[in-house]
């Protein structure tokens, strides 16, 4: 399996050791690919809104500038 190093907020590494250490996970590899794994799921499956009214203010992600819920690096899967 290929390896991949990301940077990360402190508070999503936060919670991703909470997840672990409320055994909702085995470890830390098993949550972060699992997460992922469900991020890109739910992105497939509602992607971006191209057809939305606003949406062509020249940004194709379909989310605010400042982040998907107004903080730049606060992401909810």
């Amino acid at each position: 399996m290929p390896k991949v190093e990301i940077n990360i907020p402190e508070h999503l590494e936060m919670q991703i050791a909470q997840l672990v250490e409320q055994d909702e996970f085995l470890n830390r590899e098993e949550a972060i690919e699992n997460l992922l794994s469900t991020g890109i799921k739910a992105y497939k499956t509602s992607g971006p809104m191209d057809d939305e009214p606003g949406s062509g203010s020249g940004s194709d992600s379909g989310f605010e500038e400042d982040g998907m819920m107004g903080h730049e690096d606060e992401y909810v899967f």
